[in-house]
């Protein structure tokens, strides 16, 4: 199961996710967040960190042709979609996309069918925001068959990680307000307790 820590504005909190193990790295380009970063800053983060490690770019509702631009522009690895984006518009991103969907008691699973050459993120649904509320959805209504396939987000935490990482077991977990002091700046502590945790389920897995 891969970690994407999301929300990052600055590059100490990069280093040391990276440090940490972090697979993933997430820069929310939507001026409307509250963990938004500008596309200068996302650049100068990039360059100080490992060329191993995955950097995407959250966007939400963007113009194609900005997304794309971005993406190059910052040497991102890929895009991650939190709008309403359609299938034909991920066909216009020229990078790799994960399309999040925000999932509540009346969400459609097969909709995800309709999207092609594509990840797959599932948060939960929020009329406030399009990401980051740190809350979760019900995870066992997601069919098992999409689960060792989908990323995972949406109130996530050191107190349920155990849950998803043997019961639902995901491609992949989404992290951002549950490593977090406040919006945009992470706490190192919670960041390190996590990925302790993570560190003894993987150990717990292989000697089983």
């Amino acid at each position: 199961m891969k970690i994407k820590i999301c929300g990052i504005t600055n590059i100490s909190d990069a280093l040391l996710c990276q440090n940490l193990g972090a697979d993933a790295l997430g820069f929310i380009l939507y001026p409307e967040s509250k963990r938004y970063v500008s596309p200068d800053a996302v650049r100068k983060i990039v360059y100080q960190t490992s060329p191993f490690l995955m950097k995407i770019g959250v966007f939400v509702n963007e113009q194609s042709e900005t997304v794309n631009q971005i993406i190059r522009a910052c040497s991102l690895h890929g895009a991650q979609l939190h709008g309403d984006e359609s299938p034909q518009y991920v066909q216009q991103i020229h990078h790799p996309v994960i399309k999040a969907f925000r999932v509540d008691s009346q969400f459609d699973f097969s909709v995800i069918s309709g999207y092609s050459n594509c990840s797959f993120l599932l948060d939960t649904h929020s009329p406030e925001v399009f990401g980051g509320s740190g809350e979760s959805f019900n995870w066992d209504c997601i069919p098992l068959p999409l689960r060792p396939y989908c990323l995972l987000a949406g109130g996530i935490s050191i107190t349920n990680i155990q849950q998803v990482y043997q019961n639902i077991k995901p491609a992949g977990v989404d992290l951002s307000s549950a490593v977090e002091s406040f919006p945009g700046r992470k706490d190192p502590e919670k960041l390190r307790l996590f990925f302790k945790k993570i560190e003894m389920l993987r150990a717990t897995e292989y000697r089983s």
